[in-house]
């Protein structure tokens, strides 16, 4: 049956749309691509990039900023190995990964907000259908800009934001999917991670060379919009500090006060991590340290073999061949547990040869490596991008080891 768009999704979109408004309030974009006419005209790369900002203008009263925004992803992959039988398979897929469209605003001097929503469900990849239409919203939020309203001079930002948030914590999910350089994040990394959209606060401020985020989020499963606060609730806390210009630090931890479980958003009781980010010249590294808490029985974690801690490492070094065109991508992960089925692999694709006949142990188990070598081509930046490359996992279970090849494929835009 087709999902109708919800009414706040279609009068987000349809002001996003209009960039006209009545009595001369609201004009196109003030700021033009090109300054003056002794400019050249701007590249495609820059209007593409640009294309969705329809009006900017910081003394109008009402509304000071309006931007529509899009993002499509689309990727293939093939992947070869053998089972915890020793039995070899092999697949292949194509999938839709992300499609989505929305806008974003400043309004009133102090609000702000973001809603975008998910329009495509590629569910071939698990034997499911292909469908185009309305699914959820990603995000959907509002915000306000405390030290500005307040003037809290002692701070450089202070901001409070409500809503459908993206939760984040490590640095490979805090990059957007737009910009993460390999063609899905690692398997520790999304376990953290989970692509949840929970139901939020956050407190966000900045000062110097330090940021902090502060925020509490509802547990209750919401996969359409914004959640109540029914169920328990789980807490975040993130530090970063930018040592210098080339080196960045990130400390993340979250607690869930809840059940862990399918009744709740989080799958774990709690994990922290730490981040470093390095970029100098044509280098760049990545690192990530991965430690949590899968819960106990007591915490709704009923399955002994998948409770106990777990932990993981994460590094990314990435070389420009050509600089601000082609990319060469490595990354090293490596998680563990102490629970026989404590962690598990990444759902594309390889856990997902379980449906044509191998038996891979749902991909889950006590100790995976993986080491994925690729190169990203730059059209636009990371506006316009392909990505392609390969990965080796070694996956071990309580059945036996899982052995794996994948190769990547993917086509990556936004603006």
């Amino acid at each position: 049956m087709q999902k109708p768009i919800p009414s706040l999704a279609a009068a987000i979109v349809t002001f996003g749309l209009n960039p006209f408004v009545t009595a001369g309030e609201f004009a196109p974009y003030s700021e033009p691509l090109v300054a003056d006419a002794s400019e050249s005209a701007p590249s495609f790369c820059d209007a593409f990039s640009s294309i969705g900002k329809l009006y900017k203008n910081p003394e109008n009263p009402l509304i000071q900023e309006l931007t529509v925004f899009g993002r499509f992803q689309y990727q293939g992959a093939w992947v070869d190995g053998s089972d915890v039988n020793g039995d070899d398979f092999e697949d292949s897929y194509d999938e839709f990964r992300r499609v989505r469209i929305g806008a974003k605003g400043k309004f009133l001097q102090y609000f702000d907000f973001k809603a975008n929503i998910n329009i495509v469900s590629d569910g071939r990849p698990s034997s499911g259908e292909l469908d185009w239409d309305y699914q959820s919203f990603d995000e959907a939020l509002i915000g306000f800009d405390i030290k500005k309203a307040f003037g809290v001079d002692q701070l450089d930002k202070l901001h409070v934001s409500y809503g459908r948030h993206k939760f984040a914590i490590s640095h490979e999910a805090v990059e957007s999917s737009k910009k993460i350089l390999t063609v899905e994040r690692s398997a520790i990394s999304n376990k953290v991670y989970g692509s949840d959209r929970p139901t939020g606060v956050k407190l966000k401020a900045e000062k110097g060379q330090w940021s902090a985020l502060l925020g509490a989020y509802s547990t209750e499963v919401e996969d359409e919009f914004v959640a109540g606060w029914g169920e328990s609730v789980a807490y975040q806390a993130s530090i970063g500090y930018q040592v210098s210009d080339e080196l960045q630090v990130l400390a993340d931890f979250v607690y869930n006060d809840g059940d862990v479980g399918s009744a709740s958003t989080w799958q774990y009781k709690w994990a922290t991590s730490l981040s470093a980010v390095y970029e100098s010249g044509r280098f760049g590294l990545v690192t990530d340290l991965i430690y949590g808490d899968n819960g106990t029985a007591g915490m709704g974690q009923t399955n002994p073999d998948r409770q106990d801690e777990f932990w993981g490492v994460v590094v990314i070094p990435h070389y420009w061949l050509v600089e601000d065109r082609l990319q060469a991508v490595a990354r090293y992960q490596y998680q563990g547990s102490d629970a026989s089925e404590g962690i598990r692999l990444n759902s594309r694709y390889l856990r997902r040869t379980d449906d044509t006949g191998a038996d891979i142990n749902g991909g889950r188990g006590d100790s995976h490596h993986s080491i994925y070598l690729g190169l990203n081509y730059y059209l636009c930046d990371h506006n316009a991008k392909l990505m392609a490359g390969v990965e080796h996992d070694e996956l071990s279970t309580p059945t036996g080891d899982v052995d794996a090849l994948t190769w990547w494929l993917a086509f990556r835009t936004y603006f």
